[in-house]
């Protein structure tokens, strides 16, 4: 076997759709790749999966029996920070933007083809796996502290003057990223690039929404610490 198929014959993707037809392509496709498959068919099974079971990437349809998949990425996201790929019906742009502000890594509208699909996981697997095995942080702290904030990146937690702030894979590496350099200006683009990994296009909203989101839970509103700040223009700076 080369080195591409003996990377990839440990890696295990779970496929959680109640569409038989669609989870036995998707399925097809992956295996074809080395990939090894698991695919269930409603929401509270694919909790239970992943709570019992190691996967390395779910693959998840919206609308399921029992549970669907907002709910889902929130039960995963709970413990675990594998890459969440929506595969949905639902096209229009706030269904996109909330699935990804929830917690997925990608959105996948339906109809779509096998080769993007594959395209999609090899993608989100390669920058999963890279910033796995990368530094825990570019300026070698475990830490960054702004008064009461509290940023660990060895466990991915943040504090607010002692209080937990959950946040999702996404709106953590945004806050580490801006944290990691005080002052410094970053365009809607180079957040897009960086902590989504892809070439940008259309992804200012996303961006946009996920920095909303992000003040909101550090209570930009209520306290007078402006830790994210906007520059007009420009893009967005850590104020710390």
């Amino acid at each position: 076997m080369n080195k591409r198929g003996e990377r990839m014959r440990e890696i295990s993707i779970l496929i959680a759709d109640d569409d038989e037809e669609i989870a036995e392509l998707i399925g097809i496709h992956l295996e074809k790749e080395g990939y090894r498959v698991v695919k269930v068919s409603d929401g509270q099974e694919a909790v239970n999966m992943v709570e019992t079971k190691s996967f390395d990437l779910l693959i998840l349809d919206i609308m399921m029996p029992k549970m669907d998949g907002y709910e889902v990425t929130r039960r995963v996201r709970e413990q675990n920070n594998m890459p969440i790929i929506f595969l949905s019906a639902k096209t229009s742009d706030f269904d996109k933007v909330q699935g990804l502000v929830i917690g997925a890594d990608d959105y996948i509208t339906k109809p779509f083809t096998p080769i993007e699909l594959v395209a999609r996981v090899n993608a989100q697997l390669r920058r999963f796996m890279k910033l796995n095995h990368s530094k825990p942080n570019i300026n070698s702290k475990t830490s960054l502290e702004y008064g009461g904030l509290v940023i660990s990146s060895e466990q991915r937690t943040v504090t607010l003057y002692d209080q937990s702030i959950e946040l999702t894979p996404k709106e953590f590496n945004i806050l580490y990223l801006l944290a990691s350099h005080p002052k410094k200006v970053y365009s809607v683009e180079n957040i897009f690039q960086q902590v989504w990994g892809e070439a940008y296009f259309e992804g200012a909203n996303t961006v946009m929404v996920h920095i909303r989101t992000l003040r909101k839970k550090l209570e930009q509103d209520k306290r007078k610490e402006k830790w994210i700040k906007t520059v007009w223009g420009v893009g967005y700076t850590f104020n710390g």
